[in-house]
């Protein structure tokens, strides 16, 4: 059978294929301009908020950097020792805001941090054993100079995830510098550190290297004398320094020569008692060991005698006679 269609469905079926393609771009258009509206209109679930690794300090020269580039409650506990005035390199009351360990893994699988600080001289079993726990484990070693001094504050600053707190800190120490650096024309002055027992201070070492940056130059390593070595009070006497920063207890028995008599009589030496605590931490302990070098250089080189007042953070720690 053949179908045969008439000129009126002709018309019929092209009218309604305009009608539907004109629906179609109706559509079309609707849907561009939701798409310039934002589209998906579902409101975005709101971002976590950063996570910031928990921290245990067990060294006494880490604790003080941590303490001052972690955030609330992320330093977890801090080395016992920064709670012993005598070995702290910070504010004991500052110190006394953290919980103090003595160091022993036990103590440190109570309290559960995800990173554990300590020295480079951290004994093998015990890094076996905070290993094994899967702690993170940074050992630090001792900054041996301004250099090294500010990239462990660096480094423990990106550790904590507060790298700009550590920027802030090593500007404190570079102003510090600054502000404390000797004239350009000044020779060097020659000083000694003398430490409890008749112990120096080697050339490679943070406290040497901040005497230089203010203006000193250490006899020790010019006498072949390395860190910890025995000066006796005799070589002392017999080929005296210009100045001698002594650093220890003038009461203790083993401190006595430090502060023997016949120290006060030599008329060209200068002494000064250092504080222990800015000895041999870097960090936030800088900027004020820093000063109270630029201090005494500037103490020594006014020449003024001792009976004469005095001003300034080093002064009540003058106890020479005059250059």
């Amino acid at each position: 059978m053949i179908l045969s269609l008439s000129p009126s469905s002709f018309g019929r079926g092209k009218r309604e294929a305009r009608r539907i393609a004109a629906a179609l771009a109706l559509a079309g258009a609707v849907a561009a301009l939701a798409g310039c509206g934002g589209g998906d209109t579902t409101e975005a679930a709101p971002a976590e908020p950063t996570r910031y690794p928990t921290i245990v300090s067990l060294n006494p020269c880490t604790d003080a950097i941590l303490a001052q580039v972690t955030g609330p409650g992320q330093l977890l506990a801090i080395s016992s020792y920064s709670h012993d005035p005598a070995s702290s390199s910070m504010p004991i009351a500052e110190a006394r805001r953290y919980r103090a360990v003595s160091g022993t893994v036990e103590e440190v699988a109570r309290i559960h941090p995800q990173v554990v600080v300590a020295s480079a001289f951290l004994d093998p079993a015990s890094e076996a054993a905070f290993r094994k726990m899967g702690y993170r484990l940074v050992k630090m070693p001792i900054a041996s100079d301004l250099a090294a001094a500010r990239e462990q504050v660096r480094e423990l600053a990106r550790l904590t995830g507060h790298a700009a707190e550590g920027e802030r800190l090593v500007a404190r120490i570079d102003a510090a510098v600054a502000r404390n650096a000797p004239p350009a024309s000044l020779p060097e002055i020659p000083a000694l550190v003398w430490e409890s027992g008749g112990l120096v201070a080697g050339d490679r070492t943070l406290i040497v290297d901040m005497m230089r940056h203010t203006g000193f130059t250490n006899i020790a390593g010019a006498r072949g004398l390395s860190q910890a070595d025995y000066l006796p009070l005799e070589q002392v006497l017999a080929d005296p320094p210009r100045v001698v920063f002594a650093v220890g207890d003038p009461l203790a028995e083993e401190d006595r020569m430090l502060h023997h008599p016949a120290l006060s009589a030599l008329k060209s030496t200068r002494r000064f008692l250092l504080s222990r605590s800015i000895l041999w931490c870097g960090g936030p302990t800088i900027p004020g060991a820093l000063d109270e070098l630029g201090e005494a250089r500037r103490e020594y080189l006014s020449s003024r005698p001792v009976t004469a007042p005095v001003t300034g953070p080093i002064a009540a720690r003058t106890v020479s006679s005059t250059p």
